[in-house]
């Protein structure tokens, strides 16, 4: 039982920083950017409130899957630090599911 529990833990701990509606949909335009912006996500996501990205990127922060750094014109930009880097085979699997079981 004790295996089981440590399992669902583990599973607890991602489910905390991707298991929301926005944050794969987010993490997935870092699989082929280095960098993206702001208004990048914002575009490429759809649909997003300013300030729920807003939310989101800083919890990426907080979770040090992102890095921000600020560039030229105020401008924000976002990459992937090592953890982050490491999550992308987990998406890349959620994605490669999705393909195989999505109603088309």
């Amino acid at each position: 039982m004790d295996t089981v529990k440590s399992s669902v833990g583990c599973v607890k701990t991602a489910t905390e920083i991707i298991g929301d509606k926005w944050t794969p949909q987010l993490l997935r335009f870092f699989m082929n950017e280095d960098t993206v912006r702001f208004c990048q996500l914002q575009n490429l996501v759809g649909g997003v409130n300013p300030r729920t990205l807003s939310a989101r990127l800083v919890h990426l922060e907080e979770q040090d899957i992102i890095t921000k750094t600020n560039s030229l014109n105020s401008r924000c930009d976002y990459q992937l630090t090592k953890k982050g880097r490491d999550l992308m085979p987990v998406l890349r699997s959620m994605q490669a599911w999705s393909d195989q079981y999505a109603s088309k």
